[in-house]
């Protein structure tokens, strides 16, 4: 990724390397625990590709059902021409995976190769697409349970709220925990799809019949029929990049553990989109309006038994877990954009746990809006849904082909052909989507598009703009001596105002306190206020002068600030701080009681004085 490295700040870095590490494999520590093992990072990361399972196949009989029998004659050849896709996709994010270890996919191919605005272009896709993820997947999962109990279809929005809280509250703990939590889903959501397949792949004639195709046609087989069919289809591959995106969050060897995960992503879901296809051919199964083709499926080769609501159960979890990808993917996406300021640097921040606490908040919220919005109803988002990730991975591919002219090597004419099959094959899906669901609301991706890469711009020029006006990558000349005036703001004389005249004194020159007192309109109670604070402040005898101000509209700032200047303006000193003591209570509860003096004050002395504001915090203990 480019970037100048004269406006580049220091932020947490994922470059370290351990001994006979690669490239981005950090070097082993306490955290290690913290991140993901390759059977959690299927869990953690790959959900929702495999989750997709439960409506990629379906999209494909969709369309071509308009053709009738003989359309549906070609489900297995579209889900084919897929499974190469998925396969060019897998491949090549295994070789993503080894150029950048430090993760960020698209985002990094197309940062190295094809420029930052490119590269731009390719993290807002991939950002809209984890964001529409969460909410397509949980409301997928809330309308799989009100399908089951219709009694609770009226609090869908709540139960969407009440999911998506839970989801982030477990990725907030820890990346490894939330995959802890998912690994069971996975692997009974896996074994039942595998189940459905064999026990269907051998049975003579469906336990269950299912829908079959209508005689009559409304279409014919052609081209843009299966082109349509091949689009519907590939959002089975949302969540390919994921892996590739999260690298940083694995164990060491991140690279060789994300490679493995990769691998067994690709072969999982290759193998149960190929023999989903097989039982629909096999079952001559049809779309029905209120059975999903997998149910269908499932009722096939089980019949209605307690195996067929095992695999509906299954699948309701794995598609409201689905979510889990994006929360694991999209924050350390938006920590590498903040480590190229083109985000706040604060989503560069971990946890303790090792988690970007920040992205993962973002992501949450903005899914939270999207499933309020659109009431928990799952097709007003799908029109949305995978059009960005099309974007990502065709950056993405064309960006390694360009990789691979710069770094040749061994056989890289062929590794090239493989990532330009697959740009051609992206591109074109891309271009169907688009066609299909521009009237849909397709068109808002490329404004959300537009808008996200419109605001990195901007803040990378802030940062720019920062960087120059700190001298960012110039030697500073020396350091000079100042004379400095502390004035430290005192409400009265106690524990808390002794410890903040010692530190002042310890930081300035010359140290003066100053105090507001609210007199009534009454003269002699103005002179009885001020005489009360100038005699305790006498009778402590600090050796520090006290101003005492008065306010008749009681207020804090306007007086303080007003004698700031006023002492600013008197030019005896080089620099004029005030310090601000505030208490640092025990616990939480306690700090509610507080009166937030000190931010008030901050506020106004930052918005109407030059001065240098110093906030110190005293740990004050209290007693039981």
């Amino acid at each position: 990724m480019k970037g100048s490295q004269s406006t580049r700040w220091d932020v947490e870095s994922t470059n370290a390397q351990e001994p006979g590490s690669r490239a981005g494999d950090a070097p082993a520590s306490d955290h290690e625990r913290d991140r993901l093992t390759v059977p959690q990072g299927l869990a953690a990361l790959s959900l929702d590709a495999l989750a997709s399972v439960a409506y990629g196949p379906e999209a494909i009989v969709v369309v071509l059902a308009v053709a009738g029998s003989r359309g549906l004659g070609f489900t297995l050849p579209v889900t084919c021409a897929i499974v190469v896709l998925l396969a060019a996709l897998t491949f090549s994010y295994r070789q993503v995976i080894a150029a950048f270890p430090n993760g960020g996919g698209a985002y990094a191919v197309a940062g190295r190769h094809l420029g930052r605005r490119v590269s731009l272009v390719a993290a807002a896709s991939l950002i809209i697409d984890y964001v529409l993820n969460v909410a397509v997947s949980v409301s997928a999962g809330v309308a799989a349970l009100t399908s089951a109990f219709p009694g609770l279809y009226g609090d869908r929005v709540w139960l969407c709220v009440l999911v998506l809280g839970l989801i982030t509250a477990v990725n907030l703990y820890g990346v490894a925990e939330s995959a802890k939590v998912m690994i069971v889903p996975t692997v009974v959501f896996v074994v039942a799809v595998f189940a459905v397949i064999v026990v269907g792949l051998l049975r003579t004639h469906p336990a269950t019949a299912p829908t079959h195709p209508t005689a009559s046609a409304t279409s014919t087989v052609g081209v843009l029929l299966l082109l349509r069919a091949f689009a519907s289809g590939c959002s089975a591959l949302t969540g390919v990049e994921a892996i590739a995106n999260a690298v940083p969050t694995f164990r060491s060897p991140r690279v060789k553990r994300a490679q493995r995960t990769e691998l067994t992503l690709g072969a999982l879901l290759g193998a149960m989109l190929i023999g989903l296809s097989l039982l629909i051919g096999k079952f001559h199964v049809a779309p029905n309006s209120t059975k999903t083709v997998l149910a269908q499926l499932t009722d096939a080769s089980f019949g209605h038994n307690a195996g067929f609501y095992i695999v509906q159960f299954a699948t309701m979890v794995l598609l409201a877990l689905a979510a889990n990808t994006s929360f694991g993917g999209m924050p350390v996406l938006t920590s590498l954009l903040a480590r190229d300021n083109n985000l706040p640097h604060v989503f560069a921040l971990r946890a303790d746990r090792q988690v970007y606490r920040h992205g993962v908040l973002v992501l949450a919220g903005a899914a939270l809006v999207l499933l309020i919005g659109a009431q928990g109803d799952t097709q007003a988002l799908v029109p949305f849904f995978a059009i960005g990730v099309f974007i990502g991975f065709t950056i993405s591919q064309v960006g390694m082909v360009r990789h691979w002219q710069i770094e040749r090597g061994l056989g890289w004419q062929g590794r090239a052909a493989l990532n330009g099959l697959g740009a051609a094959l992206t591109a074109v899906a891309l271009v169907i989507e688009l066609v299909a669901k521009f009237g849909e609301g397709g068109w808002l991706v490329f404004l959300a598009v537009a808008v996200l890469v419109a605001l990195f711009e901007g803040i990378h020029r802030t940062y720019r703009r920062i960087g120059v006006g700190l001298h960012l990558g110039e030697v500073p000349g020396p350091p000079q001596p100042r004379r400095s005036l502390v004035v430290v703001p005192v409400g009265a004389v106690n524990l808390l105002t002794r410890e903040a005249i010692s530190a002042a004194l310890s930081l300035g020159d010359e140290v003066r306190a100053v105090t507001v007192v609210h007199p009534d309109d009454r003269d002699d109670q103005d002179a009885a206020g001020t005489d009360r604070v100038r005699n305790a402040w006498n009778a402590w005898h600090p050796d520090v002068p006290l101003t005492v101000l008065t306010s008749r509209t009681r207020s804090l700032t306007r007086p303080i600030v007003d004698h700031l200047r006023a002492v600013g303006a008197e030019d005896e000193h080089d620099r004029l701080v005030v310090l601000i003591p505030e208490m640092q209570l025990p616990r939480p509860w306690q700090r509610l009681l507080q009166n937030q003096r000190g931010a008030v004050l901050d506020r106004a002395i930052r918005r109407y004085t030059d001065a240098v504001i110093c906030r110190l915090r005293f740990r004050i203990d209290v007693p039981r």
